[in-house]
C-alpha cells in the first residue's frame, strides 16, 4: 500500500526514533536498514521540510527526531512521500464519483481508504519501536 521509498522513509524514522535524542548520520542508518546513503540523505532533507525530522552539519551531527516518536504519526512520514491524502479519486477511474453518482466501488473504497488513512494517522513511531526488534533489517 505504500511506495518503497515510503517503505525505507518509516524505517529510517523508526531507527532515528530508537534513539531519539542522538543525531545519527545518513550512512549508518542506511546501512541499518538497507538503503542506498545517498538516496536515504535526500529522503531525510525532504523529511526537514515536512518539519519530522532535523539535521546538524559537522561532527557529532547527522539527523534526529524534530518531536517525541509518540508525536510522530505514520501519517506524518508516509504523507510527504507518496502524498496518500490525494487519493480522492474514483478508484474505477470515473470523472465523477460520489455518494450521489457511485461506482461500483465507491462505497467499498470510501470506507478503506478512510480506515487505511485512520490507521496511518493514529499509529506512532512509538508503536512501531515498541512493538518490534531493534531496525538491522535489510
Amino acid at each position: 500500500m505504500i511506495s518503497r521509498t515510503a517503505l525505507h522513509a518509516l524505517k529510517a524514522m523508526a531507527a532515528l526514533a530508537e534513539r531519539p535524542d542522538e543525531f545519527q548520520g545518513a550512512a549508518s542508518i542506511a546501512e541499518r536498514i538497507g538503503a542506498p546513503q545517498n538516496y536515504l540523505g535526500k529522503l531525510l532533507q525532504g523529511l526537514i521540510q515536512s518539519g519530522v525530522v532535523s539535521s546538524l552539519k559537522g561532527k557529532g551531527g547527522g539527523f534526529q527526531l524534530a518531536r517525541p516518536p509518540e508525536k510522530i504519526s505514520l501519517f506524518d512520514v508516509v504523507e510527504p512521500v507518496d502524498h496518500v491524502s490525494r487519493w480522492e479519486g474514483c478508484f474505477m477511474g470515473k470523472a465523477t464519483c460520489s455518494a450521489v453518482t457511485p461506482c461500483a466501488m465507491h462505497y467499498k473504497w470510501v470506507a478503506i481508504r478512510n480506515d487505511y488513512l485512520a490507521m496511518l494517522k493514529e499509529s506512532t513511531l512509538a508503536d512501531i519501536v515498541a512493538h518490534r526488534a531493534p531496525v538491522e533489517m535489510v
